[in-house]
């Protein structure tokens, strides 16, 4: 597995990404694919990488991209703050449980060390296994709503 910078000619592969990190529980019943339309989705990628802090990295598995990690600072589900970027990942359904979803985790949270980045963000739902995944990786709950946990973690 390679995990690298998503380019320039990739960035249109993140609507089918925000789409599979929908959780969907009955995967043979499956939400309709035009749900990414939706404004609180769409505010992930709409105009993906032209906001200093958009960043992604993917993960190539025989030279095909296979899952992706983005951030950038938007008021969505996991809104902190303005200057706190907030996560969204998803790996296809046929990687899954192959750890490629926890190194893109651990890469993105160097990559935002780097930049001076002090915590970032995310949103999960409560019933969603990847909340296993984000504590691992280091996130905790700070707070919650009835669906979903609000999740930080300190990057220092």
């Amino acid at each position: 597995m390679l995990i690298r910078p998503i380019k320039s000619n990739e960035i249109m592969l993140l609507t089918d990404f925000i789409y599979e990190a929908i959780h969907q529980p009955d995967m043979s019943d499956r939400i309709p694919r035009t749900i990414i339309q939706d404004p609180s989705i769409w505010i992930h990628i709409d105009g993906f990488g032209t906001k200093a802090d958009d960043h992604c990295l993917v993960a190539l598995v025989d030279d095909l991209i296979v899952g992706a990690v983005w951030v950038r600072c938007i008021n969505a589900f996991g809104h902190i703050d303005d200057s706190i970027p907030e996560f969204a990942i998803s790996v296809y359904p046929h990687y899954r449980g192959k750890g490629i979803g926890t190194r893109l985790m651990q890469e993105m949270m160097k990559l935002l060390r780097i930049k001076g980045y002090s915590k970032a963000s995310l949103a999960v739902q409560k019933d969603n296994a990847a909340v296993t995944l984000y504590q691992h990786v280091g996130f905790e709950v700070m707070g919650e709503n009835e669906q979903e946990y609000i999740m930080t973690i300190d990057l220092n």
